[in-house]
């Protein structure tokens, strides 16, 4: 069925009245949305000044312009959008989130992003790549424990390859260690069926592999294909979308090597 903004297009320009009726809803169509455009008012902020015409994407798919990269914070703890690195810690250093819910194998995540984990591992098992949380919420007294451990193990300097208390992704709640494939917490997921499959589809539901190849210099961390973290469906398609692969340089941080 044509819409109503096409129909109106062929409308003789003699008849008057016709004519401003068309005019009324050729307005009406201007300011329709496009049909990609987000209209969760949590997920589209009011001052974005993101051009309004969609353009190429690396890939030759759409790039969607509609996202205000200002919607949410970077630095409040409870924000989706929280940026943690080497340089960057949790505020209070001590934070603990209150919404946590289970992701299964006695794993938990923030409430919103155990949802879309979920949905990801049903989709990811109907794909013929089933995986699991290895590794969700961790708290600072946790994150104490395994960095001490990694001290013991690999000396001070090589144990900041694990996240110091307070600066760890983990205890934000909105990330988590995924495994399967017969390869967890390994470079080698990278190349299991689970590994690939999350490389390519984990960004429709909001994930980002954190830590990229190549990209040290600016998070601080080797490659960790297992490393995902909640970032909701808009900033991962945003960012899926221009190539943009970690959160410093979609939001304009300095890079994080070291502490």
């Amino acid at each position: 069925m044509r819409r109503a903004c096409d129909t109106v297009l062929g409308v003789h320009p003699g008849k008057a009245l016709l004519a401003l009726a068309a005019a009324a809803v050729l307005a009406g169509c201007a300011s329709t949305a496009p049909a990609d455009r987000p209209t969760d008012a949590a997920a589209v902020g009011p001052g974005t000044t993101a051009s309004t015409t969609a353009t190429a994407g690396p890939s030759g798919g759409t790039v969607r312009p509609w996202l205000d990269l200002s919607t949410y914070s970077i630095s409040d703890p409870t924000s989706r959008w929280v940026v943690v690195n080497k340089q960057r810690p949790l505020s209070p250093l001590t934070y603990a989130p209150q919404d946590l819910a289970s992701v299964g194998g006695g794993q938990v995540m923030r409430a919103d992003a155990a949802a879309a984990f979920l949905q990801m591992q049903q989709a990811a098992a109907a794909a013929d790549a089933p995986l699991y949380a290895v590794s969700g919420y961790r708290s600072y007294s946790y994150q104490s424990s395994v960095h001490d451990r990694s001290v013991e193990r690999n000396g001070a300097a090589a144990a900041d390859s694990s996240a110091r208390p307070g600066y760890s992704e983990h205890q934000t709640g909105w990330a988590v260690d995924v495994g399967g494939g017969g390869c967890d917490v390994e470079a080698c997921f990278a190349d299991t069926a689970q590994g690939r499959w999350v490389a390519a589809n984990s960004w429709r539901y909001g994930f980002i592999v954190r830590y990229p190849p190549g990209q040290q210099a600016i998070t601080g961390y080797e490659y960790e294909p297992w490393h995902l973290r909640w970032v909701d469906v808009p900033l991962a398609t945003y960012m899926h979308d221009r190539n943009i692969v970690t959160l410093e340089q979609v939001f304009g941080l300095p890079p994080a090597p070291s502490y």
